[in-house]
């Protein structure tokens, strides 16, 4: 009988913590959910929304 009880919990152990680090993980991926600053260095005269337009419309 341990020859199949003491296996059997050894996987069930390592399964709930892999299991454990997978969700922390994927949470720790998806918290991070900032927006990035927006460069407005450029030249208002000359573009709009912050794109340079090439030539006249």
């Amino acid at each position: 009988m341990t020859k199949f009880l003491v296996p059997g919990v050894a996987s069930a152990v390592v399964g709930v913590v892999l299991g454990a680090a997978a969700i922390f993980g994927a949470t720790a991926v998806a918290a991070d959910n900032t927006r990035p600053d927006i460069d407005r260095s450029g030249n208002a005269d000359s573009s709009v929304l912050n794109q340079v337009e090439y030539g006249s419309r």
